[in-house]
């Protein structure tokens, strides 16, 4: 792997990138929506690169977080990070299918995922397999992500992920037919004035209906990120620092 360099945290976590596994915005916003206790046992499907646990680990510090993706190239780029972080033990890299994972069953507190935007047929496929793994539902769907969450979590465990708002039908239904439960709801904006181009949403194993949606997150105020970005980024906690 000749192309892959490290971007930093934290002076003590860096995480390892590639032209074909990077990371973006919306993983610093999924992280932080997921917010695991200290106690809790996380896992992070479709990890890449290992960005979420990374951020977890950094802002929440919780028991175990586990890191899986089907790509032996995003696994080994996670295990470097892991390496250069000194968090063995505490983050575990695991290549596998998801549909097929071994993993305990009902062990686990929260499941994150930032799973591909694209439905199946819909857009034109990007150009490699990378690509379109992370983008298109060709590896896995949105009803295979529920149905492996609802195995995974314990009673009461919650489901927190990201999509693009056209796939909010899609997702609510999807958890809903695995026995996940939607809770909390939040769309992102560019702005407080646009169209939302990102939500976030939690469910719970097991839990009664009733859904709390919250207010619009904008991730800019004018041309500066807004106060609660910056938060979420841990520009406000650094500088404190």
């Amino acid at each position: 792997m000749s192309d892959f360099t490290f971007e930093s945290l934290s002076p003590t976590i860096s995480v390892c990138v590639s032209p074909q596994h990077k990371f973006g915005t919306d993983a610093f916003l999924l992280a932080d929506f997921a917010a695991p206790r200290r106690k809790d046992k996380v896992v992070d499907l479709g990890t890449g690169c290992g960005i979420i646990p990374f951020i977890l680990h950094k802002h929440f510090k919780p028991s175990q977080i586990t890191g899986v993706d089907i790509q032996p190239q995003a696994i080994e780029q996670f295990a470097r990070g892991i390496s250069a972080s000194q968090l063995e033990g505490r983050l575990l890299p695991v290549c596998s299918d998801l549909k097929e994972l071994n993993l305990p069953a009902g062990s686990f507190d929260v499941i994150t995922c930032n799973p591909p935007y694209k439905a199946p047929g819909a857009g034109i496929l990007s150009e490699t397999p990378p690509d379109q793994i992370a983008r298109h539902e060709t590896m896995c769907t949105i009803e295979d992500i529920c149905r492996t969450a609802a195995r995974l979590l314990r009673f009461g465990g919650r489901l927190c992920l990201c999509q693009r708002p056209e796939r909010l039908a899609d997702v609510l239904t999807a958890m809903h037919s695995a026995g996940i439960e939607p809770k909390r709801l939040r769309m992102v904006a560019k702005q407080y004035d646009t169209a939302p181009w990102l939500f976030l949403v939690e469910g719970k194993r097991g839990s009664k209906p009733f859904l709390q949606v919250l207010p619009t997150l904008a991730v800019y105020d004018g041309e500066e990120f807004s106060q609660e970005m910056q938060k979420i980024y841990g520009w406000r906690e650094e500088r404190a620092e």
